[in-house]
């Protein structure tokens, strides 16, 4: 009897198990994750972060970025300075040039009126013995205008104060109470100079002042 009843107990057990309904594989493992046997469907590991979440390789990229920045404002600091001197130079280099072009301008206007002067000292003699003929005066009229649109002018009055860069002195003759200063008296030759430059020096006499 006692055999029995184990076997209709074993039979009721497997009739009772066929009965209930089957367990869907999802449920069985959410079952297994709430009993805390395993994780299913975990997402991948996130990629190494830094403080801040961000990731270290766009800090990477950053600071790549930012020495090729600095890089180039160095480049292009240097290529400034560069432009700088050159146009330094060149701004020097036509000063240069205009101050030798004007130099060469007046060596040539000195050559060619130098010898002109003699010219004009006749002409000066000429008006000291009297009135000039009509026609001769108006050449040397025209000479005059002509030589002094170059740039040569006449220097050189009775009463100028003597200044050896610019006065030759011939002679003295004497003393006048009337001048506080070494004075020209007479003017033998003109003086003419081109700008600053004295083509020749005025030929004078002078007079010093008296004596006490």
């Amino acid at each position: 009897m006692t055999e029995e009843r184990h076997a209709d107990e074993e039979l009721s057990a497997v009739e009772e198990v066929a009965q209930q309904p089957s367990r869907d594989p999802e449920s069985s493992t959410e079952v297994l994750e709430a009993e805390g046997g395993f994780e299913t469907g975990a997402s991948a590991p996130s990629a190494t972060t830094e403080e801040g979440g961000a990731p270290s390789s766009t800090t990477e990229e950053a600071e790549e970025l930012e020495d090729e920045l600095t890089v180039a404002q160095r480049a292009v600091a240097e290529l400034t300075g560069d432009l700088q001197r050159l146009q330094a130079e060149f701004v020097n280099y036509k000063r240069r040039v205009e101050r030798d072009r004007e130099l060469v301008r007046q060596n040539a206007t000195y050559a060619a009126l130098s010898p002109i002067v003699e010219v004009l000292d006749t002409v000066d003699r000429a008006r000291e013995h009297g009135d000039l003929d009509p026609g001769f005066q108006a050449v040397a009229e025209q000479l005059e205008r002509t030589v002094q649109r170059l740039g040569l002018t006449k220097f050189g009055a009775v009463g100028d104060a003597f200044d050896p860069t610019i006065h030759e002195a011939l002679s003295h003759v004497g003393e006048d109470p009337e001048v506080e200063v070494t004075t020209c008296k007479v003017i033998a030759k003109a003086g003419y100079r081109i700008g600053d430059r004295v083509v020749r020096a005025a030929q004078v006499l002078v007079v010093d002042p008296a004596t006490s």
